[in-house]
C-alpha cells in the first residue's frame, strides 16, 4: 500500500500539535542527543511542556538564554499507513513569570506521578510537518 508525503503548512502544524495530548521533547544531554515523552498544550504557537527542575530536560534548559530543542508530535496508523508527523524546532526556556506558571499548571496535568515543578515554553522558529496519504487523495 504505497503513500505518499504532503508537506503540511505552519497554520496545520499547530493544529494538529494542539490536537493531540502528548509528543516527544529532543535536546542534548552531556553533549549526546537524548528524547523523552511529555505531555504537552500549545498556547499563542508555542509548546507548552512541564518537568521535574532536577530532571535532564529542566536543567538544559535552565539557562536564561534558552537552548535550542525539538519538539515531535505524530499519529501514525500502522495498518493503514496514513497519520502525520510534525516537528517544531526552536528555542526552550523556563517559564518564570508566576502567573504564566500558575495558569500552565493548571492547565497542563503530568501523566506521570512526579515533582513536575517547572514549565517550559518552546517558542518555534521552524515548524514541519508532512502527512501520509493515499496518492489517489493527494491528487484531489
Amino acid at each position: 500500500m504505497s503513500r505518499v508525503l504532503a508537506e503540511l503548512t505552519v497554520d496545520e502544524c499547530l493544529t494538529l500539535l494542539a490536537g493531540t495530548p502528548m509528543g516527544r521533547v529532543v535536546f542534548t544531554d552531556r553533549a549526546l542527543p537524548a528524547i523523552r515523552p511529555v505531555n504537552h498544550i500549545v498556547d499563542a504557537g508555542a509548546v507548552i511542556i512541564r518537568s521535574r527542575l532536577g530532571g535532564s530536560v529542566a536543567s538544559t534548559v535552565g539557562s536564561a538564554r534558552g537552548v535550542v530543542v525539538a519538539y515531535q508530535a505524530d499519529q501514525i496508523d500502522p495498518h493503514e499507513h496514513t497519520g502525520w508527523s510534525v516537528v517544531a524546532t526552536g528555542t526552550a526556556r523556563l517559564v518564570t513569570d508566576p502567573a504564566d506558571k500558575a495558569r500552565y499548571e493548571r492547565l497542563l496535568r503530568p501523566w506521570v506521578s512526579m515533582d513536575a515543578d517547572c514549565v517550559i515554553r518552546i517558542e518555534p522558529q521552524l515548524l514541519t510537518g508532512y502527512r501520509l496519504v493515499d496518492p489517489a487523495a493527494a491528487a484531489r
